[in-house]
C-alpha cells in the first residue's frame, strides 16, 4: 500500500514550496485546492508576473481515511500517563510530533482508539481561517451540516450564510427570517433544522434548507434558545417572557408552559438521553424541569449574574452553565453539587461548547473576544488550558465543534466567522498562561490611563472602529475614546499603557505634520484640520 500523503493538513496550502516548472517539468493544475493554473509553457510564462494564489483548507478525509487503517492494528497503551515524558506527563502537557511527521496526524477521535488519550489535541489555537460576507452584520449563531461538510451562520438581519467546511468558501446567502437570527438546532437524527428569531418566530428546514413550517410563540419575545428531546418527538423553546415552553414535532403545537422563572429565560438545553430540562435565566437561577408534569425538579444557586449559557455533557451527570458573573460552573446532577468554578474570563461568558469526543473538554468565548480550551477531570485542571486573547474583537455569542472534532468555528458580534484547528507541530500559540509574559515582561497589574487627542478623535477610532480595534489586538489593552472630553481611556500594564501611547502619538504626529503640509489647501477647501 502506498503511504498517503497527509502534508496538507493542518496547515496553509500554497504553491511557493513546489519547485518552479520548467520544460522538462510543466506546470500542472491542482483540482483539489485551485492553486494551480493549467496550460503549457506559454501560459505559465503569461502569468510569472502574478502573485500565486494562496488558499487555506483543512482537508479531514485522508487522516480519517488513515485512522480506519491503523484502527486494526492499534493496541491500547493504558500506561501512557504513566511514562515518563510521554503526552499525559506532568512535565510535558504539551508535547508535539517533529515536522517530519505531520503528514501522519490522524483525526481526534482516532487519537482516542485504543486507550491513547490524549486532550491536548483537542486545543485548537491556530486560526486557520476568518470568513465575512460582502454585506456583513454581526453573527448571532451557527450550525454545522450533518457530516460536517458545511457550516451554516445566521446573521443580525435573519440571513443565512453557508460556508465550505473544507476551503471555507463561500456557497450560499439567503433570507430566513425577518428579523435577527437568535439560535438554531439540528435534530439528533439530522433530519430536520429549528431556527428562531428575536420576533418570536420558530421555523423547521429540510437538510436541503427549504422552508417546511413556521410558528409564532412567546407572545412575540425573542426566543433564545432551542433543544430537541433525544427522541426528536419533542422539542423546547425559551424567551424573553419567562417561560419555558414544551412543543410536540410532529403536531406543531404548545404542549406545555413551564413558569418559575422571574425573568428573561436565557437558555434551554434537554438532557441527552432524559427527560430533564435545563434552563438558566436573567434572575441568575438554573432550574432542572420535568416535561411531562411540568414541575421543577431543582433550582441552582450558583451564579450571581444573568446565566448565559447551559451544556450537558454527552455522559449526561455533567451540567456546565456560565453567566455575567465571568465564571463558568460544572455540576454533577447525580449528587447535584457542584464540582467546580472555573475562572479565566475577565468579561461576561457568552458561550460554551462541549468536545463531541473528549468527553473532559470544552471551549468557551466571553464578551470580549477571549477564546478558552479547558480540560477538566481526572487527568485536567481548574486552570485554563489553552487561551487565545482577543480571538475575536468583539463578543463570541456562539461556538461549535466539528462532528469529527478537529476544527472549532466561531461567530462574533465583529461580523467574521472564523476557523480554529490544531497547532502546527512545534508551535505553542494559545498554550502559555495568557500569552502576555512576552509583551509586558511579567508585570500583570492592571492600570488606568487617559491621553489627550483633541481634534483628532476619528482618526484614532478610525472607520467602524478598525484603528482601534487593530491596536487593541496588538498591544492586548483595553481601550475606550471619551468623543465628549477627546481622551483615550487606557486599560492594560504599565508597558502596555506606553506602548499604546508611542504608537497613537506617533500616529497622530503624522497626521499633524501631513496637515501642516497641505494646510494653505486646506484653507480652501473647508477641512483644514481634523481630518
Amino acid at each position: 500500500m502506498p503511504p498517503i500523503d497527509l502534508s496538507a493538513y493542518c496547515r496553509p496550502v500554497s504553491g511557493s514550496s513546489a519547485p518552479p516548472p520548467t520544460a522538462s517539468s510543466p506546470k500542472k493544475r491542482d483540482s483539489a485546492y485551485g492553486a494551480g493554473g493549467g496550460g503549457d509553457e506559454g501560459d505559465a510564462d503569461n502569468n510569472d508576473g502574478k502573485a500565486e494564489l494562496k488558499r487555506r483548507c483543512i482537508d479531514y478525509h485522508t487522516p480519517a481515511v488513515l485512522d480506519l487503517t491503523s484502527r486494526l492494528y492499534r493496541k491500547p497503551n493504558r500506561r501512557m500517563h504513566a511514562i515518563p515524558g510521554g503526552s499525559g506527563s506532568a512535565g510535558y502537557p504539551y508535547m508535539q510530533c517533529h515536522t517530519n511527521y505531520l503528514r501522519w496526524m490522524g483525526l481526534p477521535v482516532g487519537e482516542g482508539v485504543g486507550g491513547d488519550v490524549v486532550p491536548s489535541v483537542a486545543f485548537l489555537t491556530y486560526c486557520a481561517h476568518v470568513t465575512r460576507a460582502k454585506n456583513s452584520n454581526p453573527v448571532m449563531c451557527l450550525s454545522w451540516t450533518p457530516g460536517g461538510r458545511r457550516l451554516l451562520t445566521g446573521n443580525q438581519e435573519g440571513e443565512f450564510t453557508l460556508w465550505d467546511g473544507v476551503n471555507f468558501s463561500f456557497e450560499l446567502i439567503m433570507s430566513a427570517h425577518d428579523q435577527s437570527f437568535r439560535c438554531m438546532a439540528w435534530s439528533h437524527n439530522q433530519n430536520y433544522l429549528l431556527t428562531s428569531d428575536s420576533g418570536g418566530n420558530i421555523k423547521y428546514w429540510s437538510p436541503s434548507i427549504a422552508p417546511v413550517q413556521s410558528l409564532d410563540s412567546h407572545d412575540g419575545q425573542p426566543i433564545h434558545a432551542l433543544s430537541f428531546s433525544p427522541a426528536d418527538t419533542k422539542f423546547v423553546s425559551c424567551g424573553d417572557d419567562a417561560t419555558v415552553r414544551v412543543w410536540d414535532w410532529a403536531g406543531h403545537r404548545e404542549e406545555r408552559i413551564l413558569e418559575g422563572h422571574g425573568w428573561d429565560v436565557k437558555c434551554v438545553q434537554w438532557h441527552p438521553r432524559s427527560s430533564v430540562i435545563c434552563s438558566g435565566s436573567k434572575d441568575n437561577l438554573v432550574k432542572l424541569w420535568d416535561p411531562r408534569t411540568g414541575s421543577c425538579l431543582s433550582t441552582l444557586y450558583g451564579h450571581k449574574n444573568t446565566v448565559t449559557k447551559v451544556a450537558w455533557n454527552d455522559n449526561g451527570n455533567w451540567l456546565l452553565t456560565s453567566s455575567r458573573d465571568q465564571l463558568i460552573k460544572l455540576y454533577d446532577i447525580r449528587a447535584m453539587r457542584e464540582l467546580c468554578s472555573l475562572k479565566g474570563h475577565h468579561k461576561e461568558v457568552t458561550s460554551i461548547a462541549w468536545h463531541p469526543v473528549y468527553e473532559t473538554v470544552f471551549a468557551s468565548g466571553g464578551m470580549d473576544g477571549t477564546l478558552i480550551y479547558w480540560n477538566i477531570g481526572p487527568k485536567g485542571s481548574e486552570e485554563p488550558a489553552a487561551k487565545i486573547p482577543y480571538a475575536h474583537d468583539m463578543a463570541i455569542w456562539d461556538m461549535k465543534w466539528h462532528p469529527a472534532g478537529h476544527l472549532l468555528a466561531t461567530g462574533s458580534n465583529d461580523r467574521q466567522t472564523k476557523f480554529w484547528a490544531r497547532n502546527r507541530p512545534g508551535t505553542k500559540q494559545g498554550l502559555d498562561d495568557d500569552g502576555l509574559d512576552a509583551i509586558d515582561g511579567g508585570d500583570t497589574e492592571i492600570l488606568h490611563a487617559e491621553m489627550e487627542l483633541g481634534n483628532h478623535v476619528g482618526i484614532v477610532i478610525g472607520r467602524r472602529g478598525a484603528t482601534i480595534i487593530a491596536m487593541q489586538r496588538q498591544t492586548k489593552t483595553k481601550m475606550h475614546v471619551d468623543q465628549i472630553r477627546r481622551v483615550l481611556q487606557i486599560e492594560g500594564t504599565a508597558r502596555q499603557i506606553e506602548t499604546v501611547k508611542k504608537r497613537v502619538g506617533a500616529l497622530l504626529e503624522r497626521v499633524s505634520s501631513e496637515n501642516e503640509e497641505r494646510g494653505p489647501m486646506g484653507m480652501g477647501g473647508g477641512f483644514a484640520g481634523g481630518w
